[in-house]
Order: structure tokens, then sequence, then C-alpha cells
């Protein structure tokens, strides 16, 4: 049902990078789909969201998650909002205890960042795009905001599309070479011309070291290539199933 990072088994910290087993959601959804924004029969996303809060040990309403948009956008989480009036964000922070905060994903980076000092906790959801924009320094920045030391937080990285899967075309190759030059790096040759294997996994990591943090944890998990343990935009493409389900990483300070 879900899978843990060792760096972030703190005393007082409960998280979980949750896999797509488990569930009741059915067909492409197969089974646990926490995707608000898909075409999952509601109940079937709230009854799967329930046994994730459950897991975590936190009341169904206080396990939020954002309107997420590729952005760099960060919000600090204070009080539980109704999933109808979700701000638009990409990264959530709190250090309110028994507040959980999540984000989603289908092939995006899902990072969970925790300071266990300061006693702050942060999640973001790192695409191309929003890597690209900032969203990790950006999430960092918040978490010192509310207390945290760079130097202190962990960080872990689960599942998503790692590189031999993820070829990407021209414009994306030369967006970050205008914009980030010491990308280049993270740019492998694809099997077609003028395209490439991103390394979206170990960018993240450096823009996270950029950030000032060093304790990174990396699952090594691939969404694209384990059909069976989660979901893939990518490969529900390249499927033509029509849509996909999309997973929930969270975090919680415990009270």
């Amino acid at each position: 049902m879900m899978v843990t990072a060792e760096t972030l088994a703190l005393p007082g910290i409960r998280h979980a990078f949750f896999t797509r087993q488990g569930g009741v959601s059915c067909g492409c959804y197969e089974s646990l789909n926490g995707g608000t924004g898909s075409h999952d029969s509601p109940a079937r996303v709230a009854e799967n969201r329930l046994r994730m809060a459950t897991a975590l040990g936190t009341p169904v309403e206080r396990l939020l998650t954002v309107y997420q948009t590729h952005s760099a956008h960060v919000v600090t989480a204070e009080t539980p909002w109704p999933a109808a009036a979700r701000p638009r964000a990409d990264a959530l922070v709190t250090r309110v205890p028994a507040l959980a905060i999540g984000v989603t994903t289908a092939d995006c980076g899902p990072v969970l960042l925790a300071d266990p000092q300061a006693r702050v906790i942060g999640a973001a959801h790192a695409g191309w795009r929003g890597a690209l924009s900032g969203v990790l320094e950006a999430t960092v920045a918040a978490m010192v905001r509310l207390g945290a030391t760079p130097a202190n937080i962990r960080a872990a990285l689960g599942p998503l599309i790692r590189q031999t899967n993820y070829e990407v075309g021209p414009d994306l190759i030369e967006r970050f070479a205008a914009e980030d030059p010491s990308s280049k790096p993270f740019f492998a040759p694809g099997s077609r011309r003028g395209h490439a294997q991103f390394d979206l996994a170990g960018y993240i990591a450096a823009r996270l070291k950029r950030a000032g943090v060093d304790r990174i944890e990396d699952l090594g998990r691939c969404t694209y290539a384990d059909a069976a343990l989660f979901f893939s935009y990518r490969r529900a493409a390249h499927r033509a199933e029509g849509d996909y389900g999309r997973h929930v990483s969270a975090i919680v300070l415990q009270p």
C-alpha cells in the first residue's frame, strides 16, 4: 500500500509514499487512486483517501492536498480546508501537529521534507516545470520561515519516472539550456535525433542541494516501469487509456 524512506523514519513524524495498491477504484484507476482531479468516482476517491489518512494516523479532513499547477508556489498549512477550496500551489509546509500535508503525482517527483529539530515539514510536487522554476528552493525557504534550518532538513524523493523511460524533445532541452545551463549533465542522448533522456530525479536532488539540503534519499522507484505498483501519466498515454490515477505522498507531525 505504501513505501517509506529511512531518512524520514524520525520520532514524532509519520510519512508515506502511497502506491496504487490497497484501494477500491477500478479500471485504469485500480486501486488506490487519490486524485480528486481524475474522472474516477468521487466516492471511491474519498474512500481511498480515508484509507490513506488512517494509515497516517490522522482524520481524513486533516489530509491536505492542493490544486497543483506545475508552479513554484508554496502554501503554509495552518488549518484544514475543504477539498473544493484547495489553494493553487505545488508545495505545502506546516509546523501544526496532526495536519497531514501531501501532493499527488503520476510521474512527477514527490518530495517529502522534515526538520526534526524544528518540527517543520514540507511536501513538494516537482515535475520538470516545477523543478526548473524553483519549487524545491521555495519549499525550503518556506520551511525556514517556520523555523527550519536547511542543514537540518532531510528530504526523500519518492516514485517518479526515471531517465530510461523519460524521453524529452528539443523544446524542453532548449528551455533548460536557456534557463539553467548547469542542467546539461541530466540529459543523456535519446534514441531519436534531437531528443534526450532526462534524469528528473537527479535534477531534483541537485536543486535540493542548491537550497542547502544535503540529506537526500532517493527511493529509486520508477512509476513508468512498474505498472503493478504505480500509476504513470506517460504509460497511460502510450496505452491510450484515456485517464490515469494519482498517488498521494504525505507527511504529518504526530501530536
